[in-house]
């Protein structure tokens, strides 16, 4: 390879959505930051979902995502990070190297740092195994949303969205600025996922009926959708609904090729790296943030990541600081935990919470910590936990584990649904199947 196509800079930040752009963005006083993004314009998938809600807990006010998107990649700029767009990272070439391919051409940069913030994806209908017929007018959020709201194409009249969570209602908002009726929302859950103020107005708005404890179960159509076949999870009765579009939301996977090829360390309830409480991953100098870690989280949340990730950063430029903490696992019915190490004695992870991912709703939850078998910590938290969204818990909860001990246990006690054993042995069959 040339000389001409080697680079060196300080911090090398792969993935150009929120949290990338956070994270490069915090970083930019402390030497050349590039950010490499492999869409046409950095911003991630606030850029194409067109309706307001971003921006609350970073920012401190309400947007509309493409002004979202564009707030900062703005700030990246005016601080002096280089971005490159249209550009993808595809393979490592040694120790924070990484051969970038790009219409310009390729080249390798070597970074003092290496953040990765590639994000996540939802499953599309082949993952999910969803039998039938292949036509057109199955997509994913993500590509209904581009189509709409960058390429400002057609998706058709009438649609299903599978799943009930808050994405499943973006992708519902989507559909109605197109012109598409969305005539039946499903989930698997004996109500929709979602938050209850997000469900009550999108069904006034909307009026979207929410057909719970409903699985898909085929898709029919020759050169465009003519319906789904939903079964009713309780009686196993099934029906046909004519649509011409069905929108896959929600089932989070994480995009962790790069770091899978790079021999990171891999947590098996996320799927993603698995970090400490200041997002350093197994390997020395790398670190990852957003949804890459926990999908999925919003995008102020996942921002916020890239914020905490900073004195990380800078603190392994000063004295080559490592992962570090006692292990943490998450106990049925959660599913994953992240950070999956804390060092009580330390500082704590992004807002002092746990992030958790909860297969049941529990509407009275209480937390336990047991450490080597013995309970630490037993405490009652006021809010509820609900399959589709991120359970939030206060991080002090760790405050009575030994930093030298045995790793961690986190669980959840309560109220919860009658159907929870079968979700979370369904939930975990189906991470396992396409993990």
């Amino acid at each position: 390879m040339a000389e001409s196509d080697l680079r060196r800079v300080r911090v090398l930040v792969i993935g150009g959505g929120p949290s990338g752009l956070a994270a490069a963005t915090a970083l930019a006083d402390s030497g050349q930051v590039v950010v490499v993004e492999r869409e046409q314009w950095a911003g991630g998938i606030p850029r194409h979902s067109d309706h307001t809600g971003y921006g609350l807990r970073d920012l401190r006010r309400v947007m509309r995502g493409p002004a979202y998107a564009e707030t900062w990649r703005s700030r990246a700029l005016d601080a002096g990070v280089e971005l490159l767009e249209s550009t993808m990272a595809t393979e490592w070439a040694g120790d924070r190297t990484v051969r970038l391919t790009s219409p310009r051409g390729r080249t390798t940069i070597t970074a003092d740092a290496v953040v990765l913030a590639t994000g996540a994806r939802e499953r599309p209908r082949t993952a999910r195994r969803i039998p039938g017929d292949r036509p057109p007018g199955v997509l994913t959020t993500g590509q209904l949303q581009n189509l709409v709201h960058l390429q400002h194409a057609s998706v058709g009249n009438r649609a299903v969205v599978v799943g009930a969570e808050l994405v499943s209602w973006s992708a519902a908002l989507t559909l109605r600025e197109a012109g598409c009726r969305t005539v039946a929302m499903t989930t698997v859950h004996e109500k929709s996922e979602s938050y209850s103020a997000f469900r009550l107005a999108g069904r006034a708005a909307l009026r979207a009926p929410v057909l719970t404890r409903t699985e898909v179960v085929r898709i029919d159509g020759r050169e465009r959708v003519e319906s789904v076949l939903v079964r009713d999870l309780d009686t196993g009765a099934e029906r046909a609904l004519a649509c011409d579009t069905v929108v896959m939301t929600g089932d989070w996977i994480p995009d962790h090729e790069l770091a899978r090829s790079g021999g990171l360390d891999l947590d098996a309830g996320t799927l993603g790296p698995s970090v400490d409480a200041a997002l350093r991953t197994s390997a020395p100098g790398v670190f990852a943030v957003g949804n890459l870690l926990h999908p999925v989280d919003t995008a102020d949340v996942a921002a916020l990541d890239g914020l905490h990730v900073a004195p990380a950063v800078l603190e392994w430029f000063a004295t080559g600081s490592t992962r570090s903490g006692v292990p943490l696992t998450a106990a049925a019915p959660l599913r994953w935990i992240a950070p999956q190490q804390v060092d009580p004695r330390g500082a704590g992870p992004a807002r002092d919470r746990l992030l958790t991912w909860c297969d049941a709703f529990v509407s009275l939850p209480v937390v336990e910590i047991h450490q080597g078998g013995a309970l630490v910590t037993r405490r009652r938290l006021p809010w509820p936990a609900a399959p589709g969204r991120v359970f939030r818990i206060p991080a002090n909860v760790l405050d009575g584990v030994d930093p030298a001990g045995p790793p961690v246990e986190v669980s959840l006690a309560g109220r919860s649904s009658p159907d929870a054993g079968l979700l979370v042995r369904t939930a975990r069959q189906v991470g396992r199947t396409h993990q």
